[in-house]
């Protein structure tokens, strides 16, 4: 088909206004990216790509594959016993989320464009008498023009995840990034936004909005019978944009309805979008209320709200369709009378390819395989498989049908086209939902994470559905873009252990055609590969065998090995390398991957770019600077976990044996675009600082195993 149309913490200023970085418009004009607190204000652009953008999460993971310390203390390095450095990067971007457990490590620096801002929780000053009682989380976007450094005052229990983006130099932003100045409060309109959470946020009938926008309603009552489906509606005014649909049933039936089935197929797709059972879609793993609470989820993007008589459900997710939108429900264990439903959908007025459909994929774990991550999404395999332009945007989660919280030290692992290395990799499952300590036991609903319903304890449980134990984590500013594919992971236990019974749902935009493109790959060591990429490296070393793994989880479970080491060659070099790269010549800008040995530490190199084929007249190496390509770190860090909050910083060195990284940088756009090839020049810079003051200085180079070009572009509209 071708379609040819178209607070929490430091909680959450600047108008909206599209400008491309100082960059001349050019064609095709990728659509807008919203950025800093825009993410918020233009939240209506959640299923939009994001092309130019790349997400990244980094924590104190335990760097072996297990859960020493709960995942918690294991630093970067230490610049002082008083700056344990967590979160090291270069070049512009902006640090959408963080997550600390307690108030431990405070006071935090958080180290702007250089700039030292100190901040504090508020048990810091008397930290073994707190105030605080779980996680400490901040959604404000904090951008940098230079550089980000995230480093712990104190290391006891120092567990922490942050979420940041960065950016293709020349890509579409909303706003230009500038520096966060420490002083600056978030604007009042994003935090009343944030603070409807809960409330109808959609455009509404009989509003100036509603009015504005073209917002048309339908409605209806329906009867569930035993066993078999029952459409809802099937919208055919389109193109359109899904702005809001709700259910409404008695409260005597509401956990029943709950198990039921929602489907939604958009455009008459071969396969649903949308498949998975209403409670867990809505947010929660049962309707089952055990405190009888107004809202079992008031978050932004779902609710879930009881009254006398009824239980209300909402979704506010935007989801776009060209041609329909057919909803259905599947037949209940028995049947249900009054179920009450409404939808809202808007026109849809821009390009087919600027947007992705909404979707939510179900998958039900009843039997997790021991030493393995769960695989709850691979967009390789959804809907006849294939490349994907999208974005991940969050979990709903079971994690125990028992009433078991242990489970809860499982890592989120997520990776985004093709990369090997965790784009992203957290500290543990209830740390991606938000709590902390197993959120004390509690049941809790905010914006963007909760633990809606589960039973402290087996003893403690009133029925089987209080034993249902769940979580959401929705993102929004902090959403993860991918061009190519998704697999989203999550650990069962620390070590992959757990036998939990797991049902998930994954939420993510998906258009299925790829914005981001591999043209060529040099591999280092292949001497025929480097004649052809034109590899020059003076100072490289011979190539150099390396037996290693990447960081994929633990090694060996019940004795049986589970990732076996692989082996690959490349050099290293404390000078230049020289190489030739394949382009298409539509990219808007370039993602360079680098597979690397990562135990040589804090790589960082300056990037240059020349045409390959320069025009007739054009000296061949007019070399132009694209910025730093830094990795923090390496294979060895330093772990500093004292027993106290107040005890001494320590001086723990952990090597693991994950070798293997892959590491990205973003070419400018200008440096690329109408190119079909590209020469690039890595001068490395080192950065001589030890692993810990008095520690003696490692070795130093820039590692090269293999180096990949993937391009952006608009991706097709004809699928």
């Amino acid at each position: 088909m071708k379609l040819s149309r178209w607070s929490l913490g430091l909680v959450l200023a600047v108008a909206f206004v599209p400008i491309l970085n100082g960059q001349r418009t050019r064609e095709p004009q990728p659509p807008v990216i919203p950025v800093g607190l825009d993410a918020y204000r233009m939240w209506e652009r959640w299923p939009y790509l994001r092309l130019g953008a790349r997400a990244y999460m980094r924590s104190t993971y335990d760097r072996s594959g297990g859960n020493e310390g709960a995942d918690a203390s294991h630093f970067l390095y230490q610049l002082a016993d008083d700056s344990n450095v967590a979160l090291d990067v270069e070049g512009p971007g902006v640090l959408y989320f963080a997550r600390f457990n307690h108030w431990h490590g405070s006071p935090w620096h958080f180290v702007v464009d250089g700039i030292d801002h100190i901040i504090q929780e508020t048990s810091t000053a008397d930290p073994n008498h707190p105030i605080t009682k779980g996680a400490d989380l901040t959604w404000v976007p904090i951008p940098f023009e230079r550089s980000l450094q995230l480093a712990y005052s104190r290391t006891h229990y120092g567990t922490g995840y942050y979420i940041f983006d960065q950016y293709v130099e020349g890509a579409n932003l909303s706003q230009p990034i500038r520096a966060w100045d420490g002083r600056t409060t978030p604007s009042q309109d994003v935090l009343e936004l944030i603070g409807l959470a809960g409330t109808d946020i959609a455009p509404r009938p009989g509003t100036a909005e509603g009015e504005k926008v073209g917002v048309r309603e339908e409605s209806g009552i329906i009867d569930l019978p035993q066993g078999a489906p029952v459409s809802l509606v099937t919208l055919r005014d389109a193109p359109s944009m899904l702005r809001a649909f709700e259910f409404s049933v008695p409260r005597e039936n509401a956990i029943e309805f709950g198990r039921t089935k929602l489907r939604i197929t958009w455009d008459g797709r071969s396969q649903p979008s949308i498949e998975a059972p209403v409670a867990l879609f809505f947010g929660t793993g049962t309707f089952y209320n055990r405190e009888g609470k107004e809202y079992l989820v008031k978050s932004f993007p779902l609710t879930v709200r009881f009254d006398q008589d009824r239980v209300h459900m909402a979704c506010y997710f935007p989801m776009p369709f060209f041609r329909s939108a057919h909803i259905e429900m599947n037949g209940a264990e028995r049947p249900i009378p009054g179920i009450r439903w409404r939808v809202r959908y808007v026109p849809y007025r821009d390009a087919a390819n600027y947007v992705a459909y909404f979707h939510a994929s179900y998958r039900d774990h009843q039997q997790p395989e021991p030493g393995k991550d769960l695989v709850l999404l691979d967009t390789r395999s959804v809907e006849g498989g294939g490349d994907w332009s999208g974005s991940f945007v969050g979990t709903s989660f079971i994690f125990s049908h028992r009433a078991q919280l242990s489970t809860l030290e499982g890592d989120p692992r997520f990776f985004f086209d093709d990369t090997l290395t965790p784009q992203a990799y957290g500290t543990g499952t209830e740390e991606w939902a938000g709590g902390g300590d197993y959120w004390g036991g509690l049941n809790m609903t905010l914006p963007f994470v909760g633990h809606p319903v589960g039973a402290p304890s087996p003893q403690e449980a009133r029925s089987a559905d209080d034993m249902i134990e769940s979580a959401y984590r929705f993102l929004l500013a902090d959403l993860m873009p991918f061009g190519k594919n998704a697999v989203i992971r999550l650990e069962h236990g620390g070590e992959n252990e757990s036998t939990e019974h797991y049902e998930t749902v994954t939420y993510w935009y998906g258009l299925p055609s790829p914005s981001l493109i591999k043209t060529d790959e040099l591999d280092i060591g292949d001497l025929g590969s480097e004649k052809a990429h034109a590899y020059l490296s003076p100072q490289a070393s011979q190539p150099v065998e390396i037996t290693s793994r990447y960081e994929w989880g633990i090694d060996t479970f019940a004795g049986k090995e589970v990732y076996p080491a692989r082996t690959d060659r490349g050099r290293y070099t404390t000078g230049t390398s020289e190489f030739t790269l394949k382009l298409d010549p539509r990219n808007l800008g370039v993602l360079l991957r680098r597979k690397l040995n990562y135990s040589f530490p804090n790589q960082r190199a300056e990037v240059y770019v020349a045409d390959a084929r320069p025009r007739k007249g054009l000296v061949p190496t007019q070399w132009k600077r694209a910025g730093v390509w830094y990795l923090a770190g390496s294979n060895t860090c330093v772990y500093s976990n004292p027993k106290g909050e107040l005890g001494a910083t320590q001086h723990i060195v952990e090597t693991s044996n994950r070798r293997f990284r892959d590491d990205e940088f973003l070419i400018p756009r200008e440096l690329t675009e109408r190119r079909s090839a590209i020469r690039v020049r890595i001068r490395f810079t080192p950065v001589k600082r030890p692993l810990f003051p008095g520690a003696s200085l490692p070795n130093l180079a820039w590692s090269e195993l293999r180096y990949s070009a993937y391009c952006f572009v608009m991706p097709s509209a004809d699928y």
